[in-house]
């Protein structure tokens, strides 16, 4: 095992027969690889399980003849290189948010406006999220050309459409070159356009339809077998309304595997480590997924200990870790998955609630059904107007900007229990920062999207009628 990462001397010594603790160059582990080989026979070397970093050495190691064991280094550039696999998808008939890759400013202008706002702009080859934003207009996409990208024909910007509202799915899959198995359909609980690392998500899918689980599940074997994928792959979906759209295809172990395999029960890593070796999944133990429990992930963000950061999610991943909660239903799963990433959901007080236009619809149920268990409403301008045309007794509270005393003097003052605010576009960003900083400061329960902050208001309502049980992970399955 070669493991870049100084963590890997405690928990990786004693689980392979040799642990080299070096950097993930192409020269580094050539070296070592000439190493093994003076040893004898090299059988190959596996490259799916260490994310992004492995996959780019892939083809610098295939070029020096070293074998790879499972998906070839042409199938993993085929996914990564956004041309080609957009022809791919064309020629499988499946849907893709339009896109387009701009090698200069011009470019990047001319592809959003046809495209049309809001677009989501990233780097080619990006690693985390970084320097991935959701830009609304040209005014702030040539900002984001100034100061957050360098934009070249070596180094273009990738342009999609963003698919507002969308619910973003994850799915793990086993391919051996002839059959493909599903080993998890991951639904995301925040939208589409709030990175996968950092969004919590549901195993089984919580609201999906079956009709668009089975799709999901058509299109993920049709790409399994187009990409000739040997062990691991994981697909990103979005879906809207009725229409699924392929976001990307990553050739490799996620970082949903772990979660996957303690959900359903199944050691996914080992199979898929059997299967580049050259087994056939049908001799394989069989992965069962229609379990009777419902999975939650939630990540683990450090905002506590960077004072000052804005803890707004977005495509930039920002969490530094995950947990899970497990219970037979998703409200009680996720009510877990908040009390171990260290959010302690109140079950009464005030909730002040500040949501985008788009939201106000989707968030009144959850006001609703937490004024009816006797909590107090309070809320700014255009959201007060909103929730006392709905028939909520609301109390108003100014904006910062609207003088004092303003919302931020009162969540300072304790009183205030629980936060629901959703913003668009970058000046109601900037605007509201200052409630969220005040949050993150009083430890106070706060939610950034319409959907996260309904699946708070259910766990709310479990945690007000059953108290939770501890069991072991294994009388689950």
């Amino acid at each position: 095992m070669i493991n870049c990462n100084p963590e890997t001397v405690s928990t990786d010594y004693d689980t392979s027969d040799r642990l080299y603790f070096e950097p993930l160059t192409a020269e580094d582990v050539l070296e070592i690889l000439h190493v093994e080989q003076s040893k004898g026979a090299l059988v190959g070397v596996i490259v799916q399980f260490g994310g992004q970093t492995p996959l780019k050495l892939a083809q610098a190691l295939s070029d020096a003849g070293i074998p790879i064991l499972g998906t070839s280094p042409d199938a993993i550039d085929l996914a990564e290189d956004r041309e080609r696999f957009a022809a791919l998808v064309n020629k499988l008939g499946l849907k893709q948010p339009e896109n387009g890759i701009a090698r200069s400013r011009e470019e990047a202008i001319a592809v959003a406006t046809r495209i049309g706002y809001p677009v989501l702009t990233r780097p080619s080859y990006v690693l985390g999220g970084r320097a991935m934003e959701i830009v609304d207009d040209q005014a702030q996409l040539e900002n984001y050309i100034e100061t957050a990208v360098q934009v070249s024909g070596d180094s273009p910007v990738l342009i999609d459409r963003y698919l507002r509202d969308a619910i973003e799915v994850d799915v793990d899959a086993l391919c051996d070159g002839t059959d493909v198995v599903v080993a998890g359909v991951l639904q995301h609980i925040e939208e589409a356009g709030v990175h996968s690392g950092d969004s919590a998500c549901s195993i089984p899918p919580y609201s999906l339809s079956p009709a668009i689980i089975a799709e999901i599940e058509r299109q993920t074997e049709l790409l399994a077998r187009a990409l000739e994928v040997r062990g691991l792959m994981n697909i990103q979906f979005a879906v809207k309304g009725d229409e699924v759209y392929l976001i990307e295809v990553n050739p490799r172990a996620s970082r949903t595997v772990p979660f996957v395999a303690k959900a359903v029960g199944s050691p996914i890593a080992k199979i898929a480590a059997r299967v580049m070796a050259g087994e056939k999944l049908a001799d394989l133990p069989k992965i069962n997924r229609d379990i009777k429990h419902v999975a939650v992930k939630e990540a683990v963000f450090p905002f506590a200990r960077f004072p000052g950061t804005d803890p707004v999610l977005s495509p930039e991943m920002k969490s530094t870790g995950e947990v899970m909660g497990i219970d037979r239903n998703f409200n009680l799963a996720f009510a877990k998955a908040q009390l171990g990433a260290g959010d302690r959901l109140p079950t009464d007080g005030r909730v002040f609630v500040s949501v985008k236009d788009s939201d106000k619809p989707r968030i009144i149920g959850a006001v609703k059904q937490l004024a009816a268990w006797g909590w107090k409403v309070i809320a700014t301008g255009g959201t007060a107007d909103y929730l006392a045309g709905e028939g909520i007794n609301v109390e108003r509270v100014n904006k910062v900007a609207e003088g004092r005393p303003h919302i931020v003097d009162r969540i300072k003052d304790g009183d205030v229990q629980l936060i629901f605010n959703t913003t668009e576009g970058w000046q109601s960003l900037q605007d509201s920062q200052s409630i969220r900083a005040s949050a993150l400061a009083g430890d106070v329960a706060y939610y950034t999207t319409a959907a996260g902050s309904d699946a708070a208001t259910h766990a709310i309502g479990a945690l007000r009628s059953h108290s939770l049980e501890v069991k072991p992970l294994q009388d689950y399955y």
